[in-house]
């Protein structure tokens, strides 16, 4: 329950950061901030509190944009896995393909490449590469 509350919130903020009149407003605030400088005589506290508040708005977006980097990748993978099992001979073995450890992605990197390889060497003999080499 916690999780979705947090989602939401997290979905409702980036949307709310994302605005061009949210950027407008963070120009507004540090152009008052500077030319409130005079008033307040430069002085450390002066200084503190646009340090002290950009640094927990940083602390926090840093989070924020996690969450929705997360939920957008998560989102982008699961499409690619659903084109990859409706495709008719396409490698079912390439789902979920981002959750195996490095030494397996490793192995499906070079077959993938050695396959873009024997491609171009047909293109320079003026073969057609949209086949399918598995077949």
């Amino acid at each position: 329950m916690a999780n979705q509350s947090y989602s939401g919130m997290a979905k409702a903020v980036s949307r709310v950061c994302g605005r061009p009149s949210t950027f407008l407003l963070a120009i507004l605030v540090i152009v008052t901030w500077i030319l409130s400088g005079p008033i307040f005589g430069f002085s450390d506290t002066w200084q503190l509190v646009i340090n002290t508040g950009t640094t927990i708005i940083t602390f926090l977006m840093v989070f924020l944009i996690q969450n929705t980097q997360n939920r957008d990748t998560q989102a982008i993978q699961l499409k690619l896995d659903e084109l990859i099992r409706a495709t008719v001979g396409a490698h079912n073995a390439l789902l979920d393909l981002e959750e195996l450890d490095e030494k397996a992605l490793e192995q499906f990197r070079l077959r993938y490449e050695a396959l873009a390889k024997m491609a171009r060497e047909r293109l320079e003999q003026g073969q057609l590469d949209t086949d399918t080499p598995d077949t």
